[in-house]
């Protein structure tokens, strides 16, 4: 997707009360990765094309529909605002204008010093997460965006993020393999996979309550847990080397998720007594 796309559709976001669209910040600042999904999409559709020269990538509306009377009023509003106000700044310019006004989607920058006077790079280095605390981290995507999800973990100065689903895969895109790697790469944050330490799905089946889940979660203790011992030890080391690593799963609530059994046997661990432990 290009950069001034993506920084036009940031903006307007910005005045939007439910913003069709989340950010992580990106090498060159504020990216949508939904929106660059669904841009390739309508590209597949035929209802563009993209158009790219050396140094740039465009976007041109191929499409004979007409396409203003299906934008609601309100966003239509903020889609003229925006072209009042910015339609005339060069690429440069609306980089450095998202920079300095919303410095936190600055913070992965490989632009910055060649945008920003040391006043301006200050503020957006503020921003940066850092600590040195050892946490075990769990966290579901269950309900929130791609983009929400790898903020929180960058919120948390989280190193890495640590699969425990027996199938890396889900039908909510971004959060299948290959994109949530792409995804926390794209952050700096090391993404593995371990599939040994997962519930097979089909004995995730009527789950009904409380009980159901007691006892699921009993019975993989008893088995999942111990014959796969040694990779809860790797998945231990993994922990002890990082400072700050994340177990994730589907769902939101930790309690009806093994992401916690996990969790909990791994605090049990001589080399993790010292670690704190929370549910984001």
């Amino acid at each position: 997707m290009s950069t001034p796309l993506q920084k036009y559709l940031f903006l307007l976001t910005r005045l939007q009360k439910e913003k069709a669209f989340d950010f992580i910040p990106y090498k060159y600042g504020c990216y949508s990765l939904q929106a660059n999904q669904d841009l390739m999409v309508l590209e597949k559709m035929g209802y563009i094309k993209r158009e790219q020269n050396k140094s740039s990538i465009s976007w041109k509306l191929i499409s004979k529909d007409d396409f203003i009377e299906a934008i609601k009023k309100e966003d239509l509003s903020c889609l003229n605002n925006i072209f009042r106000s910015f339609s005339e700044y060069r690429t440069n310019d609306l980089i450095k204008y998202t920079y300095i006004n919303y410095p936190f989607w600055a913070i992965n920058s490989s632009i910055i010093n060649d945008l920003l006077t040391e006043e301006e790079r200050s503020k957006v280095l503020q921003q940066k997460k850092r600590s040195n605390e050892n946490t075990l981290f769990t966290i579901g995507y269950e309900g929130v965006s791609l983009e929400m999800y790898i903020n929180k973990l960058i919120l948390n100065d989280v190193k890495v993020l640590c699969d425990v689903r027996k199938n890396s895969y889900s039908q909510k895109w971004g959060f299948s393999k290959a994109t949530l790697q792409d995804a926390c790469e794209k952050v700096g944050i090391k993404f593995i996979h371990i599939p040994q330490l997962g519930i097979e799905s089909n004995e995730r089946q009527e789950l009904n309550g409380p009980a159901d889940y007691k006892r699921l979660f009993t019975n993989y203790e008893a088995t999942t847990l111990i014959d796969n011992n040694k990779y809860l030890l790797e998945l231990a080391e993994i922990v002890y080397s990082n400072n700050r690593v994340a177990l994730t799963c589907f769902e939101k609530d930790v309690q009806m998720c093994h992401r916690g059994v996990v969790a909990t046997q791994l605090m049990m661990l001589d080399s993790l007594k010292t670690f704190n432990r929370k549910d984001l």
